[in-house]
C-alpha cells in the first residue's frame, strides 16, 4: 500500500472532492523519506538558485527506496508534491530525483535530465537491482 490513509480522508474520497492539503499531509506522514528528500532538494534549489537540484545518493534501505518509488510513480502523489512545493519533479533510476522550478519543462537542462541520453548516462552497475 502506498499511503496510510486516515478514515476522514478516505471518507472525502468516497464522497467526491478531496482536500489537497489533507492529501499532502497524508503523503508527508506515509512517505517520510520521500517527503524529506524532496523538501531538502526544494530548499537547495531555493538557496542555491540554480537551474535544478538533484540527489545522487541511493536511499539508505529498501523501505526508503520503496517510498521514493511510490511517491514518484504515482501521478496523483507526484502532482500533489509538485503543486505543494511549486516545482517540477523528474526521476531517474531508483533514486535520482531532480527538482526544477515550475514552468521550466522546456529548458535545455530539464530536457537533458529527462532525455534518453540522460537516462543512459545515469546508469551504474551498482544500481542494477535498485
Amino acid at each position: 500500500m502506498s499511503l496510510d490513509v486516515p478514515p476522514g480522508l478516505l471518507a472525502q474520497a468516497e464522497a467526491g472532492d478531496v482536500n489537497e492539503a489533507e492529501f499532502v499531509e497524508c503523503i508527508r506522514t506515509s512517505l517520510p523519506y520521500a517527503w524529506d528528500l524532496i523538501a531538502e532538494l526544494v530548499v537547495r534549489l531555493d538557496v542555491d538558485g540554480g537551474e535544478f537540484a538533484d540527489n545522487q545518493v541511493p536511499p539508505p534501505d529498501e523501505e526508503a527506496r520503496g517510498q521514493l518509488l511510490r511517491a514518484l510513480a504515482s501521478d496523483a502523489i507526484r502532482g500533489a508534491l509538485e503543486r505543494h512545493h511549486g516545482v517540477k519533479l523528474a526521476f531517474q533510476n531508483c533514486h535520482r530525483v531532480g527538482v526544477f522550478p515550475a514552468g521550466t519543462e522546456e529548458t535545455a537542462r530539464y530536457r537533458a535530465f529527462t532525455s534518453v541520453r540522460g537516462q543512459l548516462l545515469n546508469q551504474s552497475p551498482l544500481l542494477r537491482d535498485c
